[in-house]
């Protein structure tokens, strides 16, 4: 006697033919979702990262000009910032997708990638992450961690800290060739831990180190200490980050950049109907540099605006404005006073 279950059609009854069938549908269904998970590979739209190595040209903000060059022996001390939702997901400028989980970070000079050590000056916590972009652009900052990176120093609620960077010359030449071959993050990664279980030779000898002086500070800082090699993890219980909130309600003052006699140039950021409004918009931007709400008229109405600034050149300003508007504020521009 036959087995329903594997029963031809013509030989069994119409509502066992429709059982039948739905079961082969319902497989076939299921084995064709498995090979389309097995098939997608890691990253935005199952696309691996691949690697990029850059250094880029000089370039100058609010006149500062800074220079990038490759090193790595680097040593500086000053102010850390973190940025964290806004720009997730968004393109780095290495090319690289931010990912606020990830131990990254931005630097102004030093080559993407390379690896530095943070240490929290106030607390003595650290944190070791891979430089993938560039800022921060408030100038009186010298990094911009990643969320998870300023968890690990304890730094979310305040916003910024004092920090030590140590650049680890051994683990900075060991992405740099991982990157050159094509190795994207998850490679770069897998480079490390090799390295830190000895599993991995240590990479060719690098030209001889050069002493960056990376941003332009009004007091000295400290004498640096020697650097340590390493890659060491230190978690934290994750702090609950303050929410960035008050994205722009209403259009943006339509001017034109044009050169100005005035006081230089702005970024503005929104132009809102009243002034909470804009407060709430000047504390989520503050992080990117100095920050003030003005009262001007448009369309017969008073509007708040909401700009970062002075800068004295339109190039400054414009890194400033592309910056926001990679992390989701779209109606960033330059601004003449």
């Amino acid at each position: 006697m036959y087995d329903t279950a594997i029963m031809p059609l013509e030989l069994v009854s119409p509502r066992q033919a429709a059982v039948q069938l739905i079961r082969l549908c319902s497989a076939a269904a299921l084995a064709a979702g498995l090979a389309a998970c097995g098939s997608t590979s890691g990253g935005k739209g199952g696309v691996a990262q691949r690697g990029t190595y850059k250094i880029g040209a000089p370039y100058k903000i609010d006149g500062v000009t800074y220079t990038p060059q490759e090193t790595f022996s680097l040593v500086e001390t000053g102010v850390a910032s973190w940025y964290g939702p806004g720009f997730h997901g968004k393109s780095t400028a290495n090319g690289e997708r931010y990912d606020q989980k990830d131990r990254t970070a931005a630097h102004r000079t030093l080559q993407m990638p390379s690896i530095v050590r943070v240490t929290n000056l106030d607390n003595g916590l650290s944190t070791v992450v891979r430089v993938n972009d560039r800022g921060p652009f408030a100038r009186s900052r010298v990094i911009d961690l990643s969320r998870t990176a300023a968890q690990e120093i304890d730094m979310i609620g305040r916003g910024t800290a004092r920090v030590r960077i140590e650049q680890l010359q051994t683990e900075s030449q060991t992405v740099k060739e991982v990157a050159l071959n094509g190795g994207g993050p998850a490679e770069q990664q897998q480079a490390l831990a090799q390295l830190a279980s000895g599993r991995r030779g240590m990479p060719g000898a690098p030209p001889a180190p050069t002493q960056v002086t990376a941003v332009a500070q009004a007091t000295a800082a400290p004498p640096p200490t020697a650097v340590q090699a390493g890659w060491p993890s230190n978690p934290r219980t994750p702090a609950v980050a303050a929410g960035n909130g008050g994205g722009p309600t209403v259009a943006s003052l339509a001017s034109a950049p044009v050169a100005s006699a005035g006081g230089g140039y702005y970024v503005q950021v929104g132009a809102f109907s009243t002034v909470d409004k804009a407060e709430r918009q000047r504390s989520a931007v503050r992080s990117y540099g100095a920050s003030e709400v003005s009262q001007a008229s448009a369309g017969g109405r008073d509007v708040y605006r909401v700009r970062l600034g002075p800068y004295t050149t339109t190039d400054a300003a414009g890194i400033v404005a592309d910056r926001l508007k990679r992390s989701g504020y779209g109606d960033a521009r330059v601004v003449a006073d």
